[in-house]
This record gives C-alpha cells, structure tokens and sequence, in this order.
C-alpha cells in the first residue's frame, strides 16, 4: 500500500511540474501566428551541436560548457507594438504561482524587466525574463542547468542587450566592462 502511495504522490508531482512548463509554453504558443513577433525556439539538440566542437579558445570553451547543459531557449519579441505594458503585465500574471521565484526587478525610464528562476535542488533549471514598455513587449525563457554566472558572462561578450540588466547580479560595473 505504501508503494502505491509513493508512486501516486511522483506521478502527481511529475504533472505538477510539467504543468508548470506548460504555463510559459501555452504563453509562447498565444504568440506563433502573429506576425507583429519575432519568434525564436532553440533546442537541446542545437545546443548538443556546438558541444561537438574543438576550440583552443578561452572564450568559446567557456561557451561550450555553458551551453552543454541547456534544453532550449525560446524568444518572443515585439517592437513598435501597440499595448506592451499590458501584455508585460499579462504575462508576469501568468507566470505568478507557477513555481518562479523573482530574481530581480529593472525600471529603466519607460522599460520594465522582470527577471526570475525556476530551482531543483539548488540548481537553476530555468532563466525567465519578461519586458515590457508602451510600444514593445519582450519574454525570453532559457532552460536546463544553468550557471548564472557564465550565462551573464556570455551575454556580456555576444552583447545581447536584453540580459544586460543580469550583470548587476555579479557585481559589473555600469560602464559595459
């Protein structure tokens, strides 16, 4: 009776965490069809690809190793959009509850970033970001292991803007060094 239990208790657990990741995939999906979003859906097997190369490159190993234990990295991005804020506000709404724990709020005149983490035994298993202003609207979603660190290691040297907010988490000046 105790065995069933127990199996019970990891079966409703399993779908408990996967109808946390269906919250944010159902998010992306609302989003496909319209044309006013750039979308963008990496793999684990992209990721898998670029493990397979040899460098002699500092930069590029630390790379390979950041990226080996990555699932996959989805992007939607709109410009020039009309009801951003509302869409920003929609989107923190939804995700609220489902298991993210907030890792640091920006206000920067009218843009608004939200960035949060998913956690399993002390390993971060998702990296979300949300922004939003009057014109744009902006969620980004990068899940595996990751190393916080060397992800904003990384978004420093391929200079992708919208993580340039997570250098204030590792101590980085504001002069871009």
């Amino acid at each position: 009776m105790k065995k069933i239990g127990l199996i019970i208790i990891t079966l409703l657990a399993g779908l408990g965490a996967n109808a946390q990741e269906d919250a944010v995939s159902k998010y992306f999906s609302s989003y496909l069809d319209d044309e006013n979003f750039t979308k963008v859906s990496v793999t684990s097997r992209m990721f898998s690809l670029f493990t397979d190369i040899e460098t002699g490159d500092e930069n590029e190993e630390e790379f390979l190793e950041a990226i080996s234990k990555l699932k996959g990295l989805k992007v939607i991005s709109g410009d020039s959009i009309t009801g951003g804020m509302a869409k920003y506000r929609s989107a923190l709404s939804t995700v609220k509850g489902k298991g993210y724990e907030e890792l640091m709020s920006v206000r920067d005149g009218n843009d608004n970033f939200e960035f949060m983490i998913k956690e399993k035994d002390k390993i971060i298993t998702e990296l979300l970001m949300i922004a939003g202003a009057d014109d744009s609207f902006h969620v980004m979603t990068l899940y595996g292991e990751i190393d916080l660190k060397k992800i904003t290691s990384l978004a420093s040297k391929m200079k992708i803007d919208a993580l340039d907010h997570l250098r204030k988490l590792d101590g980085h000046k504001e002069d871009g060094n």
